[in-house]
């Protein structure tokens, strides 16, 4: 059985599965609408009902209360059809957006590479010949079939290339992590859907960018910066990437060699916990502290886009906007490093791994 939505003010007319959320067949229909937490709890999604019945599902008392309820609101990522039914949502268009439906894959894993003792690469390619569609900087959700559990990784790869890349950091006592960096092996096949998410490249706006990254979260500005290179583009690219010490560091000759191959090009790599007779000459200290000394404080006239932790990117926000950079030229990618132990779909803004 399925059901119509029509989305306003798109005029735009979908088909929705029954128990099929809102939120995924929008995304499935190439429609993006605002969502965040993706578990009817942050009340980004909310749209209002126009005409039809829907069922409310898990929505958070909070995230909707009871007087929306009986306003007709309702969560997107929780609300499943009963009925025709029209909407209303607040969507802003993007230029530098595409429409991408949302579309899941098989693939099989083709290479496993220890990147640094607690983060793996991942390669897989996806069956049938096919390449998975998105824009630099979005994520997949990564199923595993053992598990019978679901984790979102941004893609590393630039668009267009042939396999996948996904580059896991262990999370201890994480029931997915862990078993990717124990048990999956060359061969098994896995399941993913994609592409997700609303962090890539403002190209059209046509300005210097500063992509900030800490541990894994290099992964987006890796897809991001060599999507940009392999396009010709000649606008200043710098990297400020931030890692513990040495044996944390990946990509870095990488990086090095696409700084000595493109003049606006420049890697910079900072430790904070690197041992003082090792010998690094590079910035010691936070990654955020390194950008404030090579910019000498003054961040304006850019795009800056973060990816990391929340502690470095709450410090980074802080430190880009004390150094003159408004706060609608700055974007952020969070994900939260927490024990992955229930089976949840993941967050496009926050994401446990």
């Amino acid at each position: 059985m399925s059901y119509e939505l029509t989305i306003e003010p798109l005029g735009q007319t979908i088909e929705v599965e029954d128990g099929q959320t809102i939120l995924d067949a929008a995304l499935r229909a190439g429609i993006y609408l605002p969502h965040a937490c993706c578990h009817g709890l942050c009340a980004t999604c909310k749209v209002q009902v126009v005409d039809g019945e829907v069922e409310h599902g898990e929505a958070s008392t909070f995230a909707l209360m009871d007087f929306e309820r009986e306003e007709q609101k309702c969560l997107a990522c929780c609300a499943t059809l009963q009925s025709d039914v029209t909407i209303e949502a607040d969507i802003d268009e993007d230029p530098d957006a595409r429409v991408i439906p949302v579309v899941d894959y098989e693939g099989v894993v083709s290479r496993i590479e220890n990147l640094t003792p607690t983060i793996k690469g991942i390669w897989l390619k996806i069956e049938g010949g096919k390449t998975v569609d998105f824009q630099a900087g979005q994520y997949v959700n990564l199923e595993i079939p053992a598990l019978n559990q679901s984790r979102a990784f941004s893609l590393a790869n630039p668009p267009h290339d042939g396999e996948v890349e996904l580059n896991i950091r262990i999370v201890p006592g994480g029931v997915v992590t862990t078993y990717i960096h124990e048990q999956l092996k060359v061969g098994d096949k896995l399941k993913l859907s994609g592409p997700y998410g609303r962090f890539f490249v403002k190209k059209s706006t046509n300005t210097p960018m500063l992509f900030i990254a800490g541990g894994s979260g290099l992964s987006s500005p890796k897809s991001m910066i060599l999507d940009l290179l392999n396009e010709g583009c000649d606008l200043p690219i710098t990297l400020m990437y931030g890692a513990r010490s040495q044996t944390e560091l990946y990509y870095d000759q990488e990086f090095k060699d696409l700084a000595a191959k493109h003049p606006n090009f420049t890697y910079i790599a900072a430790l904070s916990d690197e041992p003082a007779d090792s010998g690094w000459t590079g910035p010691r200290g936070f990654v955020h502290e390194a950008a404030k000394a090579h910019f000498n404080n003054d961040f304006s006239g850019r795009k800056a886009y973060l990816c990391g932790p929340p502690p470095m990117i709450e410090a980074a926000i802080s430190t880009l906007m004390q150094g003159r950079l408004y706060e609608r030229d700055i974007y952020a990618e969070k994900f939260i490093s927490a024990v992955d132990s229930t089976n949840t779909v993941r967050s496009p803004l926050f994401k446990n791994i």
